[in-house]
């Protein structure tokens, strides 16, 4: 992995780009998340334009852009050929997981689409699994796209500001990011069922 890292800081910037928008891409377009690390690929971006190698607000750009076209991809790969996805002997090992994104996805609809974003597994199965859900493209695509303009924009940013110190970015913030999307799923419940609350006295008021 660290010649596979070195390998990219140092080839030619636009080709840097390109590798680096590849990556993220296909992360969340092909279910292969738990292959292709697109959280090390978009701070390695950052690194680059750190270096002066690239310009921070492209490299940005092109991230967030590989993130939401990625997920689009995933969700018609999903609505599609969903179930024979599902299927496949390279996914037994991951059932567990698969149901957990599932019920996640059944329990919370778009706001899934926004905090998977965050967890490694689930950034690269949820699209698909909203796919094969079918669940409504505009809906998807809302919180699609502001899931990769947080995440896209926030992982290049923390790639320039860490500069040659990415490795310890890289292998430690995948976790922090996933305690912090599993707070930030709670304090919504908390929220929406305290609104839920509200409403159903609003209507007791008023009968």
């Amino acid at each position: 992995m660290g010649a596979f890292v070195d390998g990219i800081l140092n080839i030619d910037p636009v080709l840097a780009y390109a590798l680096v928008t590849c990556l993220v891409f296909a992360e969340d377009a092909l279910f292969l998340g738990f292959l292709i690390p697109g959280e090390t690929a978009a701070v390695l971006g950052g690194v680059i334009a750190s270096r002066g190698e690239g310009q921070l607000w492209l490299m940005m750009v092109l991230v967030i852009l590989a993130a939401v076209l990625g997920d689009t991809a995933g969700y018609e790969v999903g609505r599609h050929f969903g179930p024979r996805l599902l299927a496949l002997k390279i996914l037994d090992r991951h059932r567990a997981r698969l149901q957990k994104a599932q019920d996640f996805l059944r329990r919370r609809g778009g706001s899934a689409v926004f905090l998977g974003r965050f967890i490694a597994f689930f950034r690269a199965v949820m699209p698909g699994l909203a796919g094969i859900a079918r669940m409504p493209y505009q809906r998807f695509l809302a919180f699609n796209a502001a899931g990769g303009v947080v995440w896209g924009a926030g992982f290049v940013l923390l790639g320039f500001l860490a500069g040659n110190s990415y490795e310890a970015v890289a292998n430690t913030v995948g976790r922090d990011l996933a305690a912090a999307a599993a707070v930030l799923a709670v304090v919504a419940l908390v929220i929406l069922r305290l609104r839920g609350v509200r409403r159903e006295r609003q209507a007791a008021d008023g009968s």
